[in-house]
């Protein structure tokens, strides 16, 4: 089963009021990742477009680059280094801007982090 991602609302209010000339969109600068993306059962929660926090974050980061793909996709890659979230099992990210508000969140089977590993997630960002 791939996993779920939804824009949420606070982003598509941001968007049209951007292009309303009402208010400079925020550019995305972090991901935030959390445990809380599938039930007890390790399936994949469905995600609520209102929703403006991870079930369970566990820390928030940097972008580490953005690549423009096409007229239509960026994508923004954040990379969880051998030292951080140890023995976590990650199923949840989001995209976050510079106000601190969640746009994007994803979540997906979890990915359990071992000590000795990095892992670099990913995340297209489309229209």
């Amino acid at each position: 089963m791939a996993g779920k991602a939804i824009t949420t609302i606070a982003a598509k209010k941001k968007m049209l009021l951007a292009r309303a000339g009402k208010i400079d969109l925020p550019p995305i600068k972090q991901m935030a990742f959390g445990s809380g993306g599938v039930n007890d059962n390790g399936e994949v929660l469905e995600l609520d477009a209102g929703q403006q926090e991870l079930h369970n974050e566990l820390c928030r980061k940097d972008i580490d680059t953005v690549e423009i793909i096409n007229d239509t996709r960026i994508r923004y890659s954040c990379m969880i280094n051998e030292n951080e979230l140890e023995d976590e099992s990650i199923s949840e990210l989001a995209l976050v801007d510079a106000d601190g508000d969640l746009l994007t969140i994803k979540n997906f089977k979890t990915k359990d982090k071992d000590s000795d590993f990095s892992f670099t997630f990913k995340v297209n960002d489309t229209m």
